[in-house]
């Protein structure tokens, strides 16, 4: 799994972004659900994921305040 580059994040439309942040903050939420009930999961995911949203929310703050 790799991680998304900024540069092709940076081309998004707000709306664009809002439809990332929920699918991210979902497919964490479901990975959360699977490591709570002892199901195999790959932590490193975990990083990845939280990155991302992290990289998408940021975008989202500066494209506001422009």
């Amino acid at each position: 799994m790799t991680l998304k580059k900024m540069k092709s994040i940076q081309k998004l439309s707000i709306e664009e972004i809002d439809s990332y942040i929920i699918k991210t903050k979902k497919e964490i939420l479901e990975l959360k659900i699977k490591k709570s009930t002892r199901q195999s999961i790959k932590n490193h995911i975990f990083k990845h994921k939280r990155r991302e949203l992290a990289q998408l929310l940021t975008l989202k703050t500066q494209k506001h305040t422009l």
